[in-house]
């Protein structure tokens, strides 16, 4: 191995391009993540559902090999790949014995650089896209995440990284086309690669076969300001749809460790609170959490409950105030102790991943700038202190909230958090 086990590399190539290496010790099988910023954010309004069309054509052949043909040579190497589309980024994911990824590595840049884009896919890919919208009718716990994230964040950051069925009918091969080869540079895309693997030979080689790629694409700015407040679609279902959505830290503020902190006593399992108030003391629902979602811009924390029409009322209420009790600043040590367990249980388990270690560090310099070692996070969250986890309740700032319900009637939103 030419670098030290676990040591994380960053290396910025002439053009712009970004490569984070990791490689990791007891490990056989190598894995890549390959964020381009190419997602919803930089859809043309009238084009909604671009990038996830993208996705999908990007699968079907790039280079010199047809959709059949690339598939038979990924196979070929075992190599499995994806290639999903979310706010901000097109991501590749790949994943291979780390051996063979010098063989991968040319036909995943092919797929980046050289999609073969036919015309016979487009059809067949917007097809799948309207699909993947219209099933959200039988998903009433993502439309509530959906209406909860148009009302929260400001455009177009709120949008719906699926797009919507007239942006889809509304798009052309040519447009398509043109919007991949618009947005799909090296400057602020990442590369990052982690598991079994010569990191020198690997930067060599991509570096190699990127060298003569070059441009950026200009971040867009968060428009308007978002509604917020309550909101209520009417289903006529036997479920109710509960979510309050708050602001958060975004992920280098200083605070971030602290708010998941919180987030990890509200809902760190069957010990967390809203486990055992909502659930399991009323019985009032058949499934309630807290979770936290952050980037170099925002952070949001969504509180959801799904419960019955009859128990609605009293989830949300309870729900409420569960969120305003913790905000009190009255967390115990015992609770400490456990929301610490739980995160550095969870900070280990994603360590003995290569995937999850490839998304890790790629998400930590988009989002810091840097990348950070599981020591490193580990002892962030060893060094939260009772007192201050209690002190930063007290001075918490969530911002105006927004509660979206879904179910056949509306319920009675409180004025304020």
């Amino acid at each position: 191995m030419a670098s030290a086990l676990n040591t994380i590399e960053t290396h910025t190539c002439t053009n712009g391009l970004v490569i984070i290496t990791e490689p990791m010790s007891g490990v056989q099988s190598a894995a890549m993540r390959w964020l381009v910023p190419a997602g919803a954010v930089f859809e043309d309004i009238h084009n909604l559902g671009t990038s996830s069309v993208c996705a999908e054509m990007l699968m079907r052949g790039a280079g010199s090999l047809d959709s059949k043909a690339q598939a038979d040579a990924f196979d070929h190497v075992g190599a499995l790949r994806d290639l999903s589309n979310s706010i901000r980024y097109t991501q590749l994911s790949a994943s291979m014995i780390g051996n063979r990824i010098d063989q991968a590595i040319p036909m995943l840049v092919d797929m980046i650089r050289n999609p073969m884009m036919a015309s016979d896919s487009f059809a067949p890919s917007c097809e799948l896209a309207s699909q993947a919208i219209e099933s959200l009718a039988d998903d009433p716990q993502q439309r509530t995440a959906l209406a909860a994230r148009l009302r929260h964040l400001p455009t177009p950051f709120n949008r719906d990284t699926l797009g919507t069925v007239e942006g889809v009918q509304n798009l052309t091969h040519d447009a398509l086309c043109a919007w991949w080869k618009d947005h799909a540079k090296p400057t602020g895309s990442v590369i990052s690669v982690a598991g079994d693997f010569d990191p020198a030979a690997v930067i060599e080689q991509i570096e190699s076969l990127t060298c003569d790629w070059s441009g950026s694409v200009k971040q867009p700015a968060a428009q308007g300001n978002p509604a917020r407040g309550y909101a209520h679609i009417e289903d006529e279902s036997n479920q109710v749809q509960i979510l309050v959505v708050h602001d958060a830290p975004h992920e280098g503020h200083a605070d971030s460790m602290l708010e998941k902190m919180v987030i990890s006593v509200l809902s760190g399992g069957m010990s967390g609170r809203l486990f055992t108030e909502v659930r399991e003391k009323r019985g009032l629902c058949y499934t309630v959490s807290a979770s936290m979602r952050a980037d170099k811009e925002r952070g949001v924390v969504s509180n959801y409950v799904g419960t019955t029409p009859e128990r609605a009322q009293e989830s949300l209420d309870v729900l409420i105030s569960e969120i305003q009790r913790i905000g009190e600043g009255n967390v115990t040590e015992e609770e400490l102790v456990r929301a610490k367990t739980g995160l550095k249980s969870r900070v280990i388990f994603a360590g003995e991943s290569t995937g999850a270690r490839a998304s890790a560090i790629a998400g930590d310099y988009l989002n810091l700038g840097r990348t950070r070692t599981l020591d490193e996070i580990i002892d962030k969250v060893n060094g939260v202190g009772l007192d201050e986890l209690n002190s930063y309740l007290k001075r918490r700032e969530m911002g105006t909230p927004t509660i979206q319900t879904l179910g056949p009637d509306a319920l009675n939103a409180p004025a304020g958090l």
